[in-house]
């Protein structure tokens, strides 16, 4: 990762950066310019700081809360992809009539990513650009996932991302109970099929509805629950991040916990 693409993303987060007291003061934004070089008065001018002292900066910043380790993947054998049974489904998902949701959407958001995920991304429902191009998270809040998730290390293409509902809800509004049941069984099956290792759910109606629980989700967020066996960690939808931006450092504190509790898991399974 570059270092412009790795400052961006902790200002994405509001993490904040360090430098050593013995380097000249300088902002993010200086870091990652183009320019040959800062003014500092009408009299001086200092070189920008080249890309090894840049380097040493980012390996001596600490983390506001946890240093966790680098996520290792576990030596595990490779199950073949079952695509007859992805497409199935994909196709049942497409003519899925079981509510009324199915009166008002554009088309179904399936879901998207690595098949075979180590990580699940559970949200709640298509908005309207999901409803628009068929994937979840692609608007504002898709983009913020998407630098939240680069910000530990993991791309977008190396998870699997889905809603609990597959349709999106008129005017973005709360799935109901009915609806939820309907689209359980996908949801369930994605699950079973990807056996992922660590579940990340994104939202309040995306825990309660895994966890099976009416519990806030400022109260489920910062824990390790389990979903049928598997580490499931709570946090807050990024729609709801980008209105209470103050709210993300606990987001980027649940993303450090997500992959601490995965790393565990991961070493665990190696002994």
């Amino acid at each position: 990762m570059s270092t412009p693409d790795y400052l961006s993303y902790l200002q994405i987060m509001d993490i904040p950066v360090w430098v050593r007291r013995n380097l000249p003061p300088q902002t993010v934004e200086d870091l990652s310019a183009e320019s040959p070089v800062v003014a500092m008065s009408e009299t001086q001018v200092i070189p920008q700081i080249s890309q090894v002292a840049v380097s040493q900066i980012i390996e001596t910043m600490p983390l506001p809360t946890l240093a966790m380790p680098e996520i290792t993947t576990p030596v595990i054998p490779i199950t073949p992809v079952n695509l007859t049974e992805w497409e199935t489904l994909r196709s049942q998902v497409a003519a899925c009539t079981a509510c009324s949701l199915h009166l008002t959407r554009k088309q179904t958001v399936f879901g998207v990513g690595d098949k075979q995920a180590d990580w699940l991304i559970v949200g709640e429902a298509p908005g309207a650009d999901e409803d628009e191009q068929g994937e979840p998270f692609v608007g504002r809040a898709g983009k913020l996932l998407t630098s939240m998730l680069q910000a530990i290390g993991l791309s977008r293409d190396a998870v699997y991302i889905a809603n609990v509902l597959k349709c999106r809800p008129p005017d973005n509004r709360v799935p109901t109970p009915e609806e939820r049941v309907s689209c359980t069984p996908f949801l369930q099956q994605q699950i079973a099929l990807i056996r992922p290792k660590l579940i990340f759910a994104v939202g309040s109606t995306a825990a309660q509805y895994l966890l099976n629980t009416d519990t806030a989700i400022g109260k489920l967020r910062g824990q390790r629950w389990f979903y049928q066996g598997v580490p499931l960690i709570a946090t807050y939808h990024p729609a709801y991040l980008l209105r209470r931006p103050t709210e993300k450092r606990k987001a980027w504190q649940d993303l450090q916990l997500a992959q601490r509790i995965f790393n565990e898991a991961s070493h665990v399974s190696q002994s």
